[in-house]
C-alpha cells in the first residue's frame, strides 16, 4: 500500500457532465465519422441508422463499450437512430441474465435505443422463408456431411475445396428435408442447409457456408418451436435489412466475412441494401477480452463472477469506479481507424482520473492504521476543522473532520530511521496533518515484540492554516479521529495479468499470467463523513488515491470501498516522453 501525491499530474480538463456524445468533439481520429459526414453533405446519406448487435452469451467487455460508443455514439451525433438487436442464434449459450446486464450496461453508459429491444429470432419466420427461398432458386442445399468433413471439403487457403457429394440435390427433395429437419426429425450434426456459391472461391466464406444447423435446445425468446438455427452470417445481414439498418459498422474479423453479407443481400429479396464498414477494434494491454477466456475465469472462481472489478466487462469497471462519462472519453481518445493496435491501460486510468480530479469529493481514510497520541491535547478534547468537500467546487460543500487527543495515520508515513529526502514523521520530525496542524514526534512506543505499536507526538498551536515566518514544514499526511473514525474495508485491485499481452501465445495457458496480487484486501479507518456513504459514491482518499463504495457489499452499515485508480498518471508522463 503506497501512499502517493496528492499532485496530479495529468493535464487540465474540461470538467464532464456526464453527458453521451459530447466527447466527440475533440477526439482522435474518427474515420466512420467523416465518412458518414461526408455521405450526408454530398447526399448519398439521409437517416443514419445503425445497430449494436450482441450474442448474449456473456457480459459486455469493454470492447463491446467500443462498439456501443460508435453505434449509439454516430447515430446520435447525426440525428439518427440505434437498434439493440441481440444475436440469439445459439440458445445453448444464451441466458436472460445476460441480456439483463446488457441492457443495464448500455443504459448506465448513457444511451438508449430506438424502439423496442430486437430479437434476430424475431425474424426467425422470414429467415426460414428466405432459406426456402435459396433453395428454389438453387442456391441452397441439405448437406449429409459431418462437421469433420465439411472442414475437410473446404480446403485450405492455399487449395480449393471439393464439392460435397450431395451438393447436386434436387429442389423439391432439398426443401423436404429442409423441413423436416425444421420439425425435429434428424439429430443434430446429421445434416446442415448450405448456400451453394464456389466451393473454389479464394474467400474461404464463400465455400458453400452454412445457413442453418439443427439444434435441439429450448430458446429464451421462442421455446420449443425451432428446431434448426440460423448461422451468424445467414442471420446478421437480413436482419440489417429488416430493420433498415443504413449502417452496418462492425470490427475488423468480419472484413472477410463481408462479401457473404453482400451475396445474400444480393440474392434475396430484402427490403433494403445496408452497407458493412469495418473498424479495428478495442484492444487493451493487460487485459483478454475474449468471452470464452472471460467465462473460464468465472467459471474456475478465479474471479468474484462477470462484475469482479478486475474483470473487463462494463459492470466490473463500473464496480471499481469507473463512470460512464471516463469510458466515453477513453472510446473517444483511441479514435476510430482501420489500423488494429493495442491500447495502453494506462490511457484508461488517465481518462477516469482525469473524470474524478474534477467530480470525485474528498475524503481521508488511513489504510495501514498507526495510533498516533497528542500528549499537549486533553483526553476529552474534540476539536472540528470544517474543510471543503472538493479544493475547487464550492458546490461540493463542506466536511467536518474532528480532532481529538488519538488519531490513526498510515503506517507508511512514518520511519524510526528515515532516509535523507523522507518529509513526512520521523523522531523529533515535524509534519503537518492536512487540514490541521503541525506536529512532531516527540517517542515512540514499542510493543513487547519490539513492533511500534505507537507514536506520542506534541501540536504546535501557532500553527493553524499557517506557516510561521522561518519554519519550513514540508511533509503533510492524511490521519483520522481514533475516537471518530469508521472502519472501512477497502480492496486494493490491480491489473489481473502480469503480462501485457496474457493470451499472446496461443500455445500456453493464459491463466499462467494470473497476478497473485491483484487483490488485496486491508481493513482501514475512514473519516466520519463516509458514515453513511452511498453504493457507487465515489472518492478520493487524498494522497491515496480514488475510491468507490461497492454497490453489492456496501449495505447495513457495511462500508467497503474499491480502488479505482492511483493519484499518479502514468499516462501523462508517457504522452510528455513522445511529445
Amino acid at each position: 500500500m503506497s501512499v502517493e501525491s496528492n499532485t496530479s499530474a495529468e493535464s487540465p480538463n474540461d470538467r464532464s457532465e456526464d453527458q453521451p456524445g459530447a466527447e466527440t468533439q475533440h477526439g482522435a481520429p474518427n474515420f466512420l465519422r467523416n465518412q458518414i459526414r461526408d455521405e450526408i453533405e454530398s447526399g448519398q446519406a439521409t437517416t443514419i441508422v445503425t445497430r449494436f448487435p450482441p450474442e448474449p452469451n456473456g457480459f459486455l467487455h469493454i470492447g463491446h463499450a467500443k462498439s456501443i460508443w460508435v453505434n449509439f455514439g454516430l447515430a446520435e451525433q447525426f440525428g439518427g437512430r440505434c437498434h439493440l438487436r441481440f444475436d440469439d442464434t445459439n440458445p445453448a449459450k444464451e441466458e436472460q441474465a445476460y441480456i439483463d446486464a446488457i441492457q443495464e450496461d448500455i443504459r448506465w453508459l448513457g444511451y438508449e435505443w430506438s424502439g423496442a429491444v430486437r430479437f434476430a429470432s424475431d425474424y426467425f419466420d422470414q429467415l426460414y422463408a428466405w432459406a426456402q427461398h435459396l433453395v428454389r432458386e438453387g442456391k441452397a442445399y441439405v448437406d449429409d456431411l459431418s462437421p469433420e468433413e465439411i472442414r475437410e471439403y473446404r480446403g485450405t487457403l492455399t487449395e480449393p475445396g471439393r464439392p460435397s457429394p450431395y451438393r447436386e440435390r434436387g429442389v423439391e427433395e432439398n426443401l423436404d428435408l429442409l423441413e423436416r429437419m425444421r420439425l425435429g426429425e434428424f439429430e443434430e450434426g446429421s445434416k446442415v442447409l448450405r448456400a451453394r456459391i464456389d466451393m473454389a472461391a479464394p474467400n474461404i466464406n464463400l465455400r458453400d457456408p452454412i445457413l442453418y444447423r439443427i439444434r435441439h435446445a429450448h430458446h429464451h425468446q421462442t421455446g420449443d418451436k425451432w428446431k434448426i438455427y440460423p448461422s451468424y452470417d445467414f442471420t446478421h445481414g437480413q436482419s440489417d435489412a429488416i430493420e433498415g439498418i443504413t449502417h452496418s459498422l462492425c470490427t475488423l474479423e468480419f472484413e472477410d466475412h463481408r462479401p457473404l453479407y453482400e451475396w445474400f443481400l444480393a440474392h434475396l429479396p430484402v427490403p433494403a441494401k445496408p452497407r458493412q464498414t469495418e473498424f479495428a477494434r478495442m484492444n487493451v494491454n493487460h487485459t483478454v477480452t475474449s468471452k470464452r477466456k472471460l467465462k473460464l475465469l468465472v467459471d474456475r472462481n478465479v474471479v468474484d463472477g462477470w462484475d469482479d472489478p478486475r474483470m473487463p466487462t462494463i459492470s466490473g469497471l463500473r464496480r471499481r469506479g469507473y463512470t460512464p462519462a471516463s469510458l466515453r472519453k477513453f472510446c473517444d481518445m483511441t479514435g476510430v481507424s482501420r489500423a488494429a493496435n493495442v491500447v495502453d491501460i494506462a490511457m484508461l486510468h488517465f481518462a477516469i482520473r482525469s473524470d474524478l480530479e474534477d467530480n470525485a469529493p474528498r475524503a481521508m481514510c488511513v489504510l495501514d492504521p498507526l495510533k498516533v497520541v497528542l500528549t499537549n491535547l486533553p483526553a476529552d478534547h474534540d476539536e472540528v476543522f470544517e474543510v471543503p468537500g472538493h479544493p475547487a467546487r464550492e458546490d461540493m460543500g463542506t466536511r467536518q473532520l474532528p480532532l481529538t487527543r488519538e488519531i490513526w495515520i498510515d503506517r507508511e508515513d512514518f520511519m524510526e530511521e528515515p532516509p535523507k529526502k523522507f518529509f513526512r514523521l520521523a523522531p523529533g520530525k515535524e509534519v503537518r496533518l492536512r487540514n490541521g496542524y503541525v506536529i512532531r514526534c516527540d517517542e515512540v512506543v514499542k510493543g513487547d515484540d519490539g513492533e511500534i505499536a505507537a507514536l506520542h507526538c506534541s501540536i504546535d498551536f501557532d500553527t493553524l492554516g499557517k506557516n510561521p515566518e522561518g519554519r519550513k514544514v514540508k511533509g503533510v499526511i492524511h490521519w483520522v479521529s481514533a475516537e471518530h473514525g469508521v472502519p472501512v474495508e477497502v480492496r486494493l485491485y490491480d491489473n489481473l495479468f502480469l503480462e501485457e499481452a496474457p493470451d499472446r501465445d496461443k500455445d500456453a495457458d493464459f491463466l499462467d499470467h494470473l497476478n497473485p496480487d491483484s487483490l488485496v484486501t486491508v481493513q482501514g479507518i475512514a473519516e466520519p463523513a463516509l458514515a453513511d456513504v452511498e453504493p457507487e459514491a465515489r472518492y478520493q482518499f487524498e494522497r491515496v488515491g480514488y475510491f468507490c463504495a461497492d454497490r453489492h457489499a456496501c449495505r447495513d452499515g457495511k462500508l467497503v470501498f474499491n480502488r479505482t485508480v492511483g493519484l499518479k498518471d502514468s499516462w501523462a508522463k508517457i504522452q510528455k516522453k513522445q511529445g
